[in-house]
């Protein structure tokens, strides 16, 4: 199977696992040994990004905090920023063009000081599969996969991120049957 880093999975209807239900995954990783993504519209009710950065001991950026996202079932105390960026990243993975994942702290300290990246989202935990798990997944109709997309990545709304990314492809995720295909 193709490498599919940087592809969004989207949940179809078929998605017989509930901790998946209606989620978009930004595969990060995907190769021979598995592959690792990150959920990207599913808000953390019960932690703030204020209440992250007051633990460690980072000061507050000036204006408005992003919420923290439940970034997957796997090591859930675990953070990660998933962010834009033109540069080329030091210590971080880069997922796609542009766009890097990273679990540097000092990441964090160069937001709040108004230096980091303008477009970024903190998350706890990952998705992970191991070697062709996704893939059996795939041909069980649980996922549709799609190009990974900065606008619905960053700019639209998390409780639309799961149509919006299936649409933009003129899917209708909602409606999605037991038809085989990847856009």
């Amino acid at each position: 199977m193709e490498d599919l880093s940087g592809h969004f999975i989207i949940s179809t209807p078929q998605m017989p696992d509930p901790r998946f239900q209606e989620q978009v995954i930004l595969l990060c990783a995907h190769n021979k040994d598995g592959a690792m993504g990150v959920v990207i519209n599913k808000p953390n009710e019960e932690i703030s990004m204020m209440e992250v950065l007051l633990s460690t001991n980072i000061s507050l950026p000036e204006g408005p905090l992003p919420p923290v996202y439940n970034g997957g079932p796997v090591e859930m105390e675990a953070g990660f920023i998933l962010y834009s960026s033109d540069d080329e990243a030091g210590n971080a993975l880069k997922v796609s063009p542009g766009v890097y994942l990273s679990r540097e702290s000092r990441l964090l300290e160069k937001i709040s000081r108004g230096e980091g990246p303008e477009k970024y989202m903190f998350l706890l935990g990952y998705a992970g599969w191991g070697p062709g798990q996704l893939e059996e997944e795939l041909m069980d109709n649980s996922w549709l996969t799609v190009p990974g997309d900065m606008n619905v990545l960053f700019n639209t709304p998390d409780d639309m991120k799961w149509k919006q990314a299936a649409l933009r492809y003129g899917i209708n995720i909602s409606i999605f049957s037991n038809i085989v295909g990847n856009a």
